[in-house]
């Protein structure tokens, strides 16, 4: 092998290494990128349809016994009906006694019901407590 058969072939092998590390760099982005995105509860509101972390304070919660389904509904930073941000609960645990006056985290799709901005929870993994 010649001296510039060897320096082709180094040439070649660094190229190949920024390739692969600039295809991995942007799948690593991308992944982090397709994560849930952390919001407030008030800026829970401009992310209606996208699927994010929405972190507050638990100030009020309302189990519906009579309601369809028996939901209930948590309310982040403001008393109803002033809450900014709802999280409903469907048929897991005791949200009333785990969750009250709780700093929590729920991931899912935002959606608005009568002009709140909330997210349904239909698993327990979808929240965190935070203290």
């Amino acid at each position: 092998m010649r001296a510039n058969d060897t320096r082709r072939e180094d040439k070649t092998v660094r190229a190949f290494r920024f390739v692969m590390f600039v295809t991995l760099w942007l799948a690593a982005a991308s992944a982090a990128g397709a994560q849930a995105a952390h919001l407030t509860a008030k800026e829970a509101k401009n992310h209606v349809g996208e699927k994010a972390t929405v972190c507050g304070k638990v100030v009020g919660i309302h189990f519906v016994s009579s309601g369809k389904g028996q939901p209930t509904f948590v309310h982040f930073d403001e008393p109803y009906p002033d809450q900014i941000f709802t999280l409903v609960i469907w048929k897991f645990g005791r949200p009333e006694e785990i969750y009250r006056d709780k700093e929590l985290c729920v991931t899912g799709k935002i959606t608005v019901y009568l002009g709140i901005p909330e997210i349904v929870a239909n698993n327990p993994n979808q929240v965190q407590v935070q203290k």
